[in-house]
């Protein structure tokens, strides 16, 4: 096992490795710009080195500064988190370089699936259900008639690289094609540096369901049930929960098994998700991998009970999994709402500023996985994320009614906060029934401003 591990991340996350490094016994060392100098997981890491400005691009995106934090302090491993340099295949190959380990997959793995085009055609090869379209990426628009034509409008066009909603287009008719194709290119160049895109056929307001892989180095593969995240916001996660309401147990063990048999087919190893929409018919498709820990992964564990960022330092070490799958078993229910600093009433302008003040909620079944304290100040460079909130109950409507209490008693001040508008999902009918899909809010919010 390692000695000492680099976190190269910042905030909530890189607490949440913290203590886990803790948990372990392992020493850890975090990495800061000068913005987040105060910041807690700066304070509570047994080192702290400063790599630099303000701007990612110049601290936690600097991968030579971060490299060489880890020779400095002589870090054995570095975990990356989520976002940053978590799924940056020449950031892997340089801490291989250095012999450093990257708490992660390998990085053949990540180029693989980082490019979403070369994976839905290796994910195909394995027998998975895979969205209609393209086969790759598209490399004329003559060839992005046809395919849409193919497909049957709307389509999507969609950057090949990168994430988080960005570089994707929807395109209802043949005359806005062109005009949508370039947007989607020029957006994915100005966020990714590669505007390569690629064509799938738009499933109408279905489900986002993935499922939490995790597989060892010595071919182990086990998959930790679904989580379903179709409560978004322009492609952005809002809520999410573990089990899906609309995932019986026939259909879990089919889409597990597709997730293993994907991750198989790339020789995976490390956490992963492998995310895939639902229709209304509950037929599944592939749509992408991640490649690392996701931002909803406590709704995970508090169900299964799997620490899954203690397994992805295990498995960097070398250790094989403790479990196999038949040690899986689902209890109870859990929903994770993501508390940001942002006002809901102005399209969800983020809020930087000081906590003034700050109550957090606890009790049986709720957790809170955050990096703010009281006179903390959000600064405008990050992300605003307060905290997760994460309810954990017996059934589902047991978890609901934990969720609204909590956020209820939640007091933030200083800033602006989503605390009341996740409270209205939180009450909302069709939520409660588990009447929604990804269209959800966009509807939801349309008939609040009428």
């Amino acid at each position: 096992m390692f000695k000492k591990i680099l976190i190269a991340n910042r905030g909530e996350i890189a607490v949440r490795i913290i203590r886990a490094c803790r948990e372990i016994g392992i020493q850890s060392v975090a990495v800061y710009s000068t913005a987040d100098r105060p910041s807690l997981h700066a304070q509570i890491a047994d080192e702290a080195v400063c790599i630099g400005p303000p701007a990612t691009k110049d601290s936690y995106l600097n991968m030579n500064a971060i490299i060489q934090a880890a020779l400095n302090t002589g870090a054995e491993a570095i975990h990356p988190g989520f976002g940053f340099l978590s799924e940056n295949a020449e950031f892997a190959r340089l801490c291989e370089k250095h012999n450093i380990v990257f708490i992660g997959p390998s990085y053949k793995s990540i180029e693989m699936l980082g490019d979403k085009a070369v994976a839905k055609e290796t994910i195909k090869a394995a027998g998975v259900p895979v969205i209609p379209g393209s086969d790759g990426a598209v490399g004329s628009l003559d060839e992005a008639r046809k395919i849409a034509e193919k497909a049957g409008y709307p389509v999507l066009v969609k950057a090949s690289a990168g994430g988080g909603g960005r570089g994707i287009r929807r395109v209802d008719t043949p005359y806005e094609l062109e005009s949508q194709m370039i947007a989607a290119q020029q957006e994915a160049m100005n966020f990714f540096g590669d505007d390569t895109v690629y064509i799938e056929k738009l499933l109408v307001n279905p489900h986002h369901v993935e499922i939490q892989i995790i597989a060892d180095q010595q071919g182990n593969y086990i998959h930790l049930c679904e989580r379903d995240c179709s409560m978004q916001r322009r492609n952005q996660k809002v809520l999410e929960e573990c089990p899906s309401p609309i995932v019986s147990s026939e259909l879990r063990e089919k889409m597990g098994k597709a997730a293993v048999t994907a991750a198989k087919q790339c020789g995976y190893y490390s956490a992963g998700t492998i995310e895939f929409l639902v229709d209304e018919k509950r037929n599944f498709y592939f749509m992408e991998m991640n490649t690392r820990i996701q931002v909803e992964h406590p709704v995970t564990e508090e169900v299964t009970g799997f620490d899954i960022v203690k397994a992805q330092i295990e498995i960097a070490a070398g250790m094989p999994l403790q479990v196999t799958q038949d040690d899986i078993v689902i209890r109870g229910h859990a929903i994770e709402c993501r508390i940001n600093a942002e006002n809901p009433d102005l399209d969800f302008r983020p809020s930087p500023g000081r906590i003034t003040a700050l109550y957090m909620p606890g009790g049986p079944g709720i957790r809170i996985d955050s990096a703010v304290y009281q006179t903390y100040t959000i600064t405008p460079f990050y992300d605003s994320m307060i905290g997760k909130l994460i309810a954990h109950g017996s059934d589902r409507n047991d978890a609901i009614n934990k969720m609204r209490w909590a956020l209820s008693e939640f007091i933030v001040e200083g800033v602006d906060t989503n605390i009341e508008f996740q409270l209205d999902l939180i009450k909302n009918a069709d939520f409660k029934n588990g009447k929604y899909d990804i269209g959800f809010l966009d509807r939801y919010m349309k008939s609040k401003k009428k």
